[in-house]
């Protein structure tokens, strides 16, 4: 089959519609039609069903779609490889996280990557999705928990907790609870049992609610459930990594936790050689190496 039209013939399934692929392509409409009806004849087969609101895939049509869908993607590989064999670091780096470690552990560092890689263009996608990376929907995962997919390289970052903490201004106006009995008296902040995240966490907001809590605030996402704790709505139900960047953070009730949590990082075993990834994975280590360290230096104060 001629490239050319199968190169059409993907950004007009893309697209769904001739115009827009036209432009995406520098091509006219007629052109672009031109390409689809050859390759139409070509096969034997009808590709796409037209009607007014665009184009819609035939049966035939999904079949190819997803051959070329699988070309192109093999293409940014070796596009990416080729990149890669240049001494610098550049170029896009599609990275995907949960979005509470995103917003809150990892956007706040990316300023020190940039420092040493100005030229790096990062794609940071959040979401609770788990994407899939052999199929390059994400050149990195951060995950919590460790990814099933084959043909990755993983490693495990570290393992993190989810913890009760307020602020000490919070704890002086409202006391400090000494059994759990006593969240009663107080706002507990936290996610919906219900909303996308780590199982642990939500097994410990589940315990928590057993006690018949009067008060709560509950935001479906870790950087809601923080910014509640920092503005002194109430106790909050976060992660212990937190406590390296927030180190007035007070923790409340220390016997009540949740079990460990591992958060790994993977990439697809393709990428092995790629300058882009193994930058971010060396300066993710770093990171964490501080995180442990800050952990360190308080588990002997």
């Amino acid at each position: 089959m001629d490239w050319d039209k199968l190169r059409i013939f993907h950004a007009v399934a893309d697209a769904g519609s001739l115009t827009h692929a036209g432009d995406v392509l520098h091509l006219s409409q007629s052109a672009v039609s031109r390409q689809i009806r050859a390759l139409e004849d070509s096969l034997g087969s009808t590709l796409f069903h037209r009607h007014a609101r665009g184009l819609i895939l035939t049966e035939q049509g999904e079949l190819l779609f997803e051959a070329t869908s699988s070309m192109v993607r093999k293409l940014d590989t070796t596009a990416a490889r080729i990149r890669d064999s240049e001494e610098e670091v550049a170029g896009e780096l599609k990275v995907t996280s949960t979005t509470g470690f995103g917003t809150m552990w990892l956007v706040p560092r990316l300023a020190k990557l940039y420092e040493r890689y100005p030229d790096l263009k990062i794609d940071l996608m959040l979401e609770e999705r788990v994407l899939d990376l052999p199929m390059r929907e994400a050149d990195v995962a951060i995950r919590m928990k460790e990814p099933a997919q084959q043909d990755l390289i993983r490693r495990r970052l570290l393992n993190i907790r989810m913890r009760l903490y307020a602020t000490p201004e919070y704890l002086e106006r409202a006391g400090t609870p000494q059994v759990v009995e006593d969240l009663r008296a107080h706002r507990l902040i936290c996610q919906n049992q219900h909303s996308p995240q780590v199982s642990s966490g939500a097994a410990l907001v589940q315990m928590l609610m057993a006690h018949q809590l009067p008060s709560l605030l509950m935001i479906n996402s870790y950087f809601g459930v923080l910014q509640g704790v920092l503005n002194n709505v109430g106790i909050g139900v976060l992660p212990d990594y937190l406590t390296a960047d927030f180190p007035n953070l007070t923790r409340v009730l220390p016997e009540i936790e949740s079990g460990e949590v591992p958060v790994f990082l993977a990439f697809p075993e393709e990428l092995r050689a790629s300058r882009r990834v193994t930058a971010f994975r060396d300066f993710v280590l770093e990171e964490i190496q501080s995180i442990r360290k800050h952990q360190a230096d308080s588990n002997n104060e």
